[in-house]
């Protein structure tokens, strides 16, 4: 069994994330990437807060589903407004994340990233064939990887894949 990543996009723009998200399925119906699950946060400018969704059509036997996006979407971006006796009370639940990468760290920088009139597109893949990737990507906004638990050779592919420094 292929080891299962996970990664966060992060966009520009407001819907850098689900064009994004149309090219990874295309992808994984060509067999490309494997996707086990993923999901969007999309935060207009002006907006409050950002408005979330899971990829539906990724769900399958290794998809995390709606309450591991709602767990993490509710640390990241929601939590900090409701105050610090509800976030205390999260800190067990977010102590089993810290096995994937997802810490304290995590959590501040994508806090940090993701802001008004940006996006974001999370994946759990495995499989991903990084050289055949590019062309697709081709002509799309650049994102910025701002997470992964890759492996250092598989995460400066994939930067050199999308062009970052």
């Amino acid at each position: 069994m292929a080891q299962t990543t996970l990664t966060v996009w992060k966009f520009r723009s407001a819907d850098g994330a689900d064009t994004a998200s149309q090219t990874i399925q295309q992808l994984a119906k060509q067999n490309l990437i494997t996707i086990h699950d993923a999901a969007t946060v999309r935060w207009e400018t002006g907006a409050k807060k950002p408005k979330t969704h899971q990829l539906a059509s990724m769900t399958g036997a290794r998809a995390l589903g709606g309450s591991f996006w709602g767990m993490l979407f509710g640390l990241l971006f929601f939590v900090p407004l409701l105050g610090a006796a509800i976030g205390a009370a999260t800190g067990a639940l977010s102590g089993s994340l810290t096995d994937v990468g997802i810490d304290d760290g995590f959590i501040n920088r994508v806090r940090d990233e993701i802001t008004p009139g940006t996006s974001a597109l999370f994946v759990m893949s495995s499989d991903a064939v990084v050289d055949k990737i590019q062309d697709v990507f081709a002509g799309q906004e650049p994102p910025e990887l701002i997470f992964t638990n890759l492996s250092t050779e598989q995460e400066a592919a994939l930067r050199e894949v999308f062009g970052e420094d």
